[in-house]
């Protein structure tokens, strides 16, 4: 159901978008609809045209209910409506929610449900508001554009969608701190996950209280944007096209929010298409992995690595339970996280492949496309438009495997999780 939920979503907004009223001078391509719509409802950012030139106001309406109904989960939407209305929940569409929105049980899954969609309204308002204030008084727009962009960048950033309505996406915006910080606020907000928000609300100042998850997404997050603003400082410091016509306190700000869209939400400050390629090669290290689960980010999730991180860490020392900031970890917890790591990996893997059979464009680009559409990032090198349509819908293919994919594994594997009345011989194979 939840497979079938996105087709039909992706189904219906394309063909929306290829209504008259939807676009400004030519009428899309059914590849153009139906990769701005994939993008959309998986919350990814790629575009293969330009979203302020070639979209009227109605077709940006679509992309951004399409972008809010993909941040939320069409299955979390769609019980959300049923909610309202019945204030019932059937079983397997509690456990079908459950496993799109990775909650920890059903019991309580009504409550949690509306609690998401109150969460996520306060935070779009908020950021909107600091939006609308800054592009009004600060750059001239008039008080309905500046609303509309206000809250078309909020949705777009705490979805992690990463559309934007400037044709440069925020590259003009690069030493503002008034319209990257909110957006950045909303981004990581939106990224870390419903569950660690709703737990930060309760216990904030009980942090040994916090669960494991918590405990993972808020550590993890803290290193990787720390991580990531260092990798961009160092190696783009002195680069003429990207950090280095900006003053330190710009070139400070720029790789601040260059490190926290690059792992959820694909805005873009600076031109990934000038960056060195080592800095693109650990950019998709970062896209790759993620934010936190349970949220609106891609990736892999922090808390995905932070298991494998902390089972080489056991075996490391030696040791025989993988324990994790005092608690000890499920074992079914290391059969998903490695399952999940390589079915990812060969995904990357057969799309940077078949691109680099379909277009002439250099491989660490090819790769950086393909990563960024898997971990529904939306970044780009500005080779999206250019790759052959062929090419363009492998990149669909790995943004729709990319939304479903980790999760909808991640989520079988638990519920098929059964205990065998009995136990084969053990043996060990030679390793290394």
């Amino acid at each position: 159901m939840i497979v079938l939920g996105f087709l039909a979503a992706i189904v219906a907004g394309t063909a929306l978008l290829m209504l008259p009223v939807s676009y400004q001078d030519r009428a899309p391509t059914l590849t153009e609809a139906a990769f701005t719509t994939t993008s959309a409802i998986t919350v990814t950012g790629l575009a293969v045209v330009d979203t302020p030139e070639f979209w009227t106001i109605f077709g940006q309406l679509v992309i951004l209910v399409l972008i809010k109904v993909g941040g939320l989960g069409v299955m979390t939407f769609a019980t959300v409506l049923g909610l309202l209305i019945s204030r019932r929940l059937g079983l397997s569409r509690r456990l079908e929610t459950a496993a799109e929105a990775r909650a920890e049980g059903i019991g309580d899954l009504s409550r949690i449900l509306l609690g998401i969609v109150k969460v996520s309204a306060v935070i779009e308002s908020a950021g909107a508001v600091l939006l609308f204030l800054r592009f009004w008084l600060g750059h001239g727009l008039d008080v309905g554009t500046a609303a509309w962009h206000g809250v078309f960048h909020a949705v777009s950033a705490f979805n992690n969608a990463g559309f934007a309505l400037y044709s440069a996406n925020l590259m003009d915006f690069v030493d503002d701190p008034f319209i990257c910080l909110p957006i950045a606020g909303c981004i990581i907000l939106g990224g870390i996950g419903f569950p660690v928000l709703v737990q930060l609300r309760r216990h904030w100042r009980l942090p040994h209280r916090w669960t494991m998850n918590t405990r993972l997404v808020l550590l993890g997050s803290a290193l990787l944007l720390a991580g990531g603003t260092a990798m961009y400082l160092i190696l783009e410091w002195s680069n003429p096209k990207t950090l280095g016509p900006l003053d330190p306190a710009a070139r400070v700000l720029a790789a601040f929010f260059q490190s926290v869209t690059t792992r959820t939400a694909g805005f873009n400050s600076l031109d990934f298409g000038q960056m060195d390629p080592i800095t693109l090669l650990g950019t998709d290290v970062l896209m790759f992995i993620g934010a936190g689960p349970a949220g609106t980010a891609g990736g892999l999730k922090i808390t995905t690595f932070g298991v494998l991180f902390f089972i080489m860490l056991t075996e490391l020392r030696g040791q025989a339970a993988v324990n994790v900031m005092g608690r000890r970890l499920a074992r079914s917890a290391h059969r998903e996280a490695i399952t999940v790591v390589l079915l990812s990996v060969a995904a990357v893997t057969v799309g940077t492949a078949v691109l680099m059979g379909l277009s002439e464009e250099t491989s660490d680009r090819l790769l950086f496309e393909a990563v960024s559409a898997f971990a529904t990032v939306g970044l780009s090198t500005g080779i999206t438009a250019t790759l052959p349509e062929a090419g363009q819908w492998v990149l669909m293919v790995l943004m729709f495997l990319g939304r479903i994919g980790p999760a909808t594994v991640a989520g079988a594997l638990a519920l098929r999780e059964r205990q065998l009345l009995y136990e084969l011989p053990k043996e060990r194979p030679l390793l290394g």
